[in-house]
């Protein structure tokens, strides 16, 4: 075979899927909304469940709702025979995927679910199938053309199970006013989870902080610096900033002799500072920019003011070992 048919054959599996999808909103009907209810009043854990294909999906679409802090998990149903079932109590909510709806493996599942009140959402294509009788919320997918060479193989069919899961999904987080703050919580790790840390989540405050009154001298200031390790001392009157005093503003004062002077002349009286709620990528942005190693972190309501109290201190190398990029 040509290679170039490849790229053909893909972008004709890609226009197949791309035009059954579509019929997804046929799906957006009153039964969404109450099943979109369901899940939103919840008081217990909402448990995913499917075969095969389908239970891959499920597996998914129970990670999406965990992540944005909604209890789920999922649980095989032939493993369900073997103890599992326990796991499901009266004030859970069960979401059931299977394409056919009439899967032999769901059926133990849905009469214990039955025979405790517990709530069922299912997601199949047929009507008149074992699971959407035994739910009391019917999702019924369309019938799609599946997209390979037989029109046989789950694809289309996957893609569109998919698709309400995540739509499900999205609609709770949207009503649930989810942010990206809130998703920061459930995600501290990852890339994802380090582009959202904020300027406050990173800097060292309190005691950490080289500090010292505006009215002490070079000596001092070289003092606090070699104690804090951080290669700046920022000069406080009152709490409020009056100026920034670098390493190198130091070392070279040293060697003049001068350590008994005031540090009003050499300090920098117009430091840089950013907001706690800036976030740390735009702080090692600015880092980059300016060609600094230091950031001076103030409150969002002092950001605008010419006085400042400081709030804390971010350090380039608490934003790289961060993985902030």
């Amino acid at each position: 075979m040509n290679k170039k048919n490849y790229i053909s054959l893909a972008n004709k599996a890609a226009k197949i899927q791309i035009q059954e999808l579509k019929k997804i909103k046929k799906v957006f009907n009153n039964s969404f909304v109450k099943a979109v209810d369901l899940i939103l009043n919840c008081k217990g854990k909402v448990i995913l469940a499917g075969i095969g294909k389908s239970g891959l999906i499920a597996r998914k679409i129970s990670a999406t709702f965990s992540s944005v802090g909604i209890p789920s998990f999922f649980c095989h149903p032939s493993e369900a025979l073997h103890g599992d079932m326990g796991q499901i109590e009266r004030k859970d909510l069960l979401i059931i995927f299977s394409y056919s709806g009439n899967t032999a493996e769901l059926s133990n599942m849905l009469k214990y679910a039955n025979r405790y009140k517990i709530k069922i959402i299912g997601i199949a294509s047929k009507k008149e199938s074992l699971l959407l009788k035994a739910s009391d919320v019917k999702l019924i997918l369309p019938q799609v053309k599946e997209s390979d060479i037989t029109g046989m193989v789950p694809t289309s069919s996957t893609t569109i199970s998919l698709l309400l899961g995540d739509c499900l999904a999205t609609t709770v987080m949207y009503q649930k006013k989810f942010s990206k703050e809130k998703f920061k919580v459930f995600h501290p790790g990852g890339n994802i989870g380090k582009s959202l840390l904020l300027a406050k989540d990173i800097m060292v405050s309190g005691n950490k902080m080289p500090v010292i009154n505006y009215n002490k001298n070079i000596k001092e200031a070289l003092i606090e610096m070699n104690k804090k390790k951080l290669g700046v001392v920022v000069i406080l009157k009152k709490k409020i900033i009056k100026g920034l005093v670098t390493d190198g503003d130091l070392r070279r004062e040293y060697k003049k002799n001068a350590m008994e002077s005031n540090l009003s002349k050499l300090m920098n009286k117009s430091p840089l500072t950013i907001s706690e709620n800036m976030t740390a990528a735009k702080a090692l942005s600015i880092c980059s920019d300016k060609k600094i190693t230091s950031l001076l972190v103030v409150s969002e309501k002092d950001s605008n003011k010419k006085s400042k109290k400081l709030l804390g201190i971010i350090h380039i190398h608490f934003l790289l070992q961060n993985g902030i990029k």
